[in-house]
């Protein structure tokens, strides 16, 4: 899920790499996803996400409503393929860490889902009383810490707490985790931030009153230069959980964190397990998203996709009550799964927040010329592309930039007929080429040089030469494919990247993406397009407070890039498939971890 920066390219060749190696195969498993009521039940829990409200004080109340059927006891194993390597919250980035830190660590806000399926949230106060409150148009932001928050230990969770937390995320050991938050105060991109701390805390000097107040032991007030509508989602990430000022051992405490949710870490074995009790000081009546049904989580490392749906598949002694927060069922078995009805009821689907585009190079003169852009985007054959990572079961056609996990996605938007003809319009595309005087245009394609990326890429050249262009494939190593194609002079007229959205909203999506202003070496604009437009949009929505009327503005944004800029053809919207032991209960998929819902699970 949800990387912004640099962190969306080892998301996705790491993680949901791990989701795209599983599906690998040329023939995508059943056509499961193709089938009409499947497809009506996806575009409405995609309608369901379209918008993510603010919650109010009440909705912010513990305890968590109760799954139905839940019961209390026992142990849950988990089959986990990485080991964590960062438990601390400011170093946590990737979606197994984000998934685990569920049951460990608490944030300020945090989202609850308002539907049994995980289909459907809305943004409530997890330690604080209540989402946040402005005044302000989103510039000021005042958060008040609940009654009976607590640390293991027993101890207070306070306003000194959150202030500490904040503050370490500027010193330099603080390195993996977002980069929103700290932007935002030193009101500035990049890594220039630092600046405003460089220490964090700990040599005593601290952030001033004019940026972060804490006037008592229950009161936080965060001042930013310019408005941050979007500060209650961005503190509900895992990266911007609390950190115990008193329990802070920097460093280290990456390994063993204090924590603040319904677990605590008994054992950690990096590399080989850890193990999760129950944490008695904390209290159910102030936590309105975490339950505490099962005594223990035993969770090993190193199970590979295969192995792990081998496992679950077979379903004998412990793996009865096993689970996996983040492995998907590999390609092999994907058909099986998901044709076997004795398999429906332990079996979970959903979308990850990641989107796949074909990025057109408008630093190159030629590709300036909006018909050759256009011809590009109606001869694009994206199915090569989605028969490469498994088919319709593993990824979905796109037909906008905002995946279905994001407000202000439009099923209905699909403005190159993909979804209607995902193998192209060559004929159309043709006729462009020939009005522009281009046919027989060359077009340098930068493809990865993975085998996802060799079969996707020259079925790709060959639908684009149809319609009368040269394509000439190059390729690009793996390990360095994002830093070739974010180098302001590269040579690649069209190349593939995918990105997914920090949190449910397209204010990270976007303005990463599409700034004209952010255009630099090794930044994320890979298309280099800087449209007035656009632009001038970004920063008029980004000072919406509103999340609905927001969500529907960046929809229509989307819309333009698309449609009427086109310097990016979306391809595909990514799923996930998982699977789960017989006595598991309450298993949900959960767009918003993008993945199985950790706080919801017991054993039946």
């Amino acid at each position: 899920m949800s990387r912004g920066g640099r962190h969306i390219y080892a998301a996705v060749s790491v993680l949901a790499a791990g989701a795209l190696v599983l599906t690998g195969c040329s023939e995508g498993g059943s056509k499961a996803g193709n089938d009409k009521n499947d497809k009506e039940q996806q575009e409405n829990a995609a309608r369901q996400q379209s918008s993510i409200p603010f919650g109010d004080a009440k909705d912010s109340q513990g305890p968590a409503p109760e799954v139905p059927g839940a019961k209390s006891g026992g142990a849950i194993s988990v089959l986990a393929r990485d080991s964590y390597a960062h438990l601390d919250p400011g170093q946590i980035y990737v979606q197994d860490e984000m998934a685990v830190s569920q049951l460990i660590h608490r944030g300020l806000t945090g989202y609850k889902a308002t539907s049994d399926d995980g289909r459907k949230h809305e943004v409530v106060g997890d330690l604080a009383t209540d989402p946040g409150t402005t005044t302000d148009g989103g510039k000021t932001w005042k958060f008040t810490l609940k009654d009976g928050i607590k640390w293991e230990d027993g101890s207070p969770i306070t306003s000194k707490d959150v202030r500490h937390s904040v503050e370490r995320l500027f010193a330099p050991f603080i390195n993996q985790g977002p980069p929103y938050l700290q932007q935002w105060l030193a009101d500035t991109p990049g890594a220039d931030y630092r600046k405003l701390l460089p220490d964090g805390p700990y040599k005593g000097k601290h952030l001033p009153d004019t940026l972060l107040e804490t006037p008592d032991d229950k009161t936080v007030v965060f001042k930013f230069k310019t408005a941050r509508p979007d500060l209650p989602y961005a503190l509900a990430m895992a990266g911007y959980a609390i950190v115990s000022q008193k329990g802070d051992t920097k460093t280290k405490y990456d390994r063993d964190p204090v924590a603040a949710g319904p677990y605590k870490i008994q054992e950690f074995k990096s590399g080989k397990s850890m193990t999760l009790v129950r944490n008695e000081n904390w209290d159910p009546k102030t936590d309105p998203l975490r339950h505490q049904y099962a005594d223990r989580f035993d969770i090993s490392f190193n199970h590979q996709y295969e192995q792990s749906t081998k496992a679950l598949l077979a379903d004998n002694g412990k793996d009865k009550t096993a689970v996996s927060f983040s492995n998907s069922v590999d390609a092999g078995n994907l058909s099986k799964v998901l044709n076997d009805p004795k398999l429906k009821n332990r079996t979970v689907t959903g979308y990850q927040p990641y989107v796949g585009q074909m990025n057109i190079n408008l630093s190159h003169p030629e590709l300036k010329d909006i018909k050759i852009r256009q011809a590009i985007a109606h001869a694009l054959p994206v199915t090569p592309f989605v028969r490469a990572y498994g088919g319709t079961d593993a990824m979905e056609v796109a037909g906008g930039i905002l995946s279905p996990t994001v407000s202000g996605y439009d099923p209905a938007f699909d403005p190159w007929g993909k979804k209607k003809k995902p193998a192209g319009d060559p004929a159309k595309a043709k006729k462009l080429l020939e009005e522009a005087g281009k046919v027989g245009m060359k077009l340098t394609f930068g493809y990865i040089n993975t085998p996802e990326g060799q079969q996707y890429s020259t079925a790709m050249a060959a639908g684009l030469e149809k319609a009368g262009f040269d394509v000439q494939r190059q390729e690009i190593p793996a390990e360095t494919f994002y830093d070739q194609v974010s180098q302001l002079d590269n040579n690649y007229d069209i190349f593939h990247t995918a990105w997914g959205a920090d949190w449910p909203s397209a204010s990270t999506v976007i303005p990463p993406l599409y700034d004209g202003r952010a255009i630099a070496e090794g930044a994320q604009n890979y298309s280099q397009v800087n449209d007035p437009k656009i632009n001038s949009e970004i920063d008029r929505i980004s000072k919406i407070t509103d999340p609905a009327k927001a969500a529907a503005e960046w929809g229509k944004l989307n819309e333009y890039i698309v449609k009427d800029v086109v310097n990016v053809v979306p391809t595909g919207y990514y799923k996930q498939v998982q699977i789960a032991g017989s006595r598991i209960g309450g298993l949900v998929y959960d767009d918003v971890i993008s993945g199985v819902d950790p706080r919801r699970l017991y054993v039946k």
